[in-house]
């Protein structure tokens, strides 16, 4: 496979969806606590999260002022030469994640860390470049206008060593990653609750495609389902 496996792994409300508050109400922390944990033990390279979770779990909105880096001279693949064993990968088509270091800070365990890589378009612009150059954090260039999944995935690979993957959203990126056929299995905390109206499904826009199911579990007063892709 010239590819990571994909485990798509997240917290899932009754009636599917993955986003919302429902996930920080006290119903839902035995469920989110069975989430992290899983995450460890599947020990897998790395986690990879759009622009909108990751900015939500670890930037906190903070961005640099572009304006004091001067643009980059050449749009192509920067890699450093401390690169990690374990990597958080931020799918960041337009470069808008302000990170204030290259590595996560975070006490999780499956989180603290992690060596943080770009996966960019070609929109983004050459100050953003420059800046994350000068924060020593790889990026790697993937489709012009979209993300190209297939791609950015066998760059992941071959780049950085990176044969398991752990996708945990948002739902606009499972579904990315659902239409390119490449989510090998799927792992969901079923939390105990039905979520609201305005919050995101597990994958958006998906297409039909068929699973198996492996094992459940009853673990922390919380369900654990697992799936693998047939075929």
């Amino acid at each position: 496979m010239n590819r990571p496996y994909i485990i798509c792994h997240m917290v899932t409300s009754l009636d599917g969806k993955v986003t919302g508050k429902f996930l920080s109400t006290p119903q839902c922390e035995k469920a989110t606590d069975l989430y992290y944990q899983l995450n460890r033990d599947y020990k897998a390279d790395g986690f990879a999260c759009g622009r909108v979770t990751m900015e939500g779990s670890f930037t906190g909105g903070w961005y640099p002022d572009l304006s004091e880096f001067e643009p980059s001279y050449s749009p192509m693949d920067f890699l450093t030469d401390d690169i990690g064993e374990y990597f958080a990968v931020a799918f960041d088509p337009h470069g808008r994640l302000g990170w204030q270091s290259n590595r996560i800070i975070d006490d999780d365990p499956g989180y603290g860390g992690a060596q943080i890589i770009e996966v960019l378009t070609h929109q983004v612009s050459r100050q953003c470049l420059t800046y994350l150059q000068s924060m020593d954090i790889p990026y790697i260039f993937a489709g012009d206008t979209e993300i190209d999944i297939e791609e950015a995935l066998f760059k992941l690979k071959a780049y950085f060593g990176i044969h398991k993957l752990l996708l945990e959203g948002g739902s606009i990126l499972n579904g990315a990653f659902q239409r390119a056929g490449v989510i090998d299995e799927l792992s969901l905390v079923v939390a105990p609750m039905v979520a609201s109206a305005e919050d995101k499904p597990l994958f958006t826009d998906a297409q039909m495609e068929n699973y198996s199911l492996e094992d459940v579990q009853y673990r922390n007063d919380s369900l654990w389902l697992n799936y693998k892709k047939n075929g």
